[in-house]
């Protein structure tokens, strides 16, 4: 192999079939079948939908994926693919096609933990990654803490979600407040024109007695019905909802204990660097707030461009690459899923 491996990924955690091919540290092609479209009906995402979703979309995706990167399958040095976490059946379509691509092609495979997989991707935006590294990951299924002083294979969990993830959240405030799914963009959209002080909704985890029990952990399960109940309440008085100023203000409230939480653990670690990735990273108002608290700690901040914070193939095939340039032994052609897929095990 090169020195600079030419690794295609394959990402089918959730409702989006990306396929990346990334050379080295440089990021040839993103490539992505979304399902999304087939789910908002149901407000939300159904598994079978999205497996037979990701059946259908695969053999054309990474046609395209290898076109538009002028790649040849031959060509590749290995192939990488999300093993876990993420939903059993979807994850099962993207590692039995990742292994017939491995024996067909006779090269080596990498099961890759998702959510590592958001931290490297970055590497493809901004470079290599500062040895440590604090990373935030927020998106609809996890709200999580990392310390992570190497990505291909120590990653450290300081907190998590403990019920509703920040991206779970937006979704169902996006509900009651009549908001298509899925809800992050439409909320980060009418946020926009409204006040984020307008309401005083509460910060989860963030009173003294909860920061020493829970000091890096999430919860937003209480925000959410807050906001319900808030609604609810002046609907029953026969009153408008004024849509703008409750997405403000809920959108503030999440944002302020992410960040709040982030800043806090790079000051006790001593890290200098933040990274924040997964779906919710695309949030404009979070992106503003943490680069603000961030300069004024002297806290360099990395966060990739949008389409590199949802889930793709492109970071999956990033963390492919730095597995095979660290010269980390590949997964055996056994390899499982895993829906549960602890943060800490980046590779299966």
């Amino acid at each position: 192999m090169s020195d600079q491996p030419l690794v295609l990924g394959i990402e089918t955690s959730c409702d989006e079939t990306g396929v990346g091919i990334v050379h080295g540290e440089t990021l040839l092609v993103d490539t992505i079948a979304s399902s999304v479209e087939e789910h908002a009906r149901f407000g939300g995402v159904v598994p079978e939908v999205a497996s037979r979703a990701h059946l259908e979309a695969m053999v054309p995706t990474i046609e395209r994926a290898c076109r538009e990167a002028g790649v040849a399958l031959r060509d590749l040095d290995a192939i990488a693919v999300t093993s876990g976490p993420g939903l059993a059946g979807a994850l099962l379509v993207g590692v039995a096609s990742a292994k017939a691509l491995a024996v067909a092609l006779d090269k080596p495979i990498y099961g890759v933990n998702h959510l590592a997989s958001h931290v490297a991707v970055d590497i493809v935006e901004h470079g290599p990654l500062p040895e440590p590294t604090m990373a935030m990951l927020v998106s609809g299924g996890h709200s999580s803490l990392l310390l992570v002083p190497d990505v291909t294979h120590d990653v450290r969990s300081l907190g998590a979600t403990m019920d509703d993830a920040a991206g779970e959240a937006f979704d169902k405030v996006a509900r009651v407040l009549g908001l298509p799914f899925p809800g992050g963009p439409h909320i980060d959209r009418a946020a926009r024109e409204g006040n984020r002080i307008a309401i005083d909704f509460p910060r989860g985890l963030t009173t003294g007695r909860d920061l020493e029990r829970h000091r890096f952990d999430f919860s937003f399960s209480g925000l959410k019905t807050a906001v319900a109940r808030w609604v609810e309440t002046r609907q029953r008085a026969g009153e408008s909802v004024p849509v703008a100023d409750v997405a403000a203000s809920f959108q503030e409230a999440v944002v302020d204990v992410l960040t709040r939480k982030a800043l806090l653990a790079c000051k006790e670690h001593d890290v200098d660097h933040l990274l924040i990735g997964g779906g919710v990273a695309a949030n404009s108002r979070l992106r503003a707030l943490a680069q603000e608290r961030c300069d004024k700690a002297g806290v360099t901040l990395r966060v990739p461009r949008p389409a590199l914070c949802t889930d793709n193939g492109a970071m999956v095939a990033a963390l492919g690459a730095q597995m095979v340039a660290k010269g980390r032994d590949p997964s055996d052609l056994g390899l499982p899923t895993d829906s549960s897929m602890p943060v800490t095990l980046v590779q299966a």
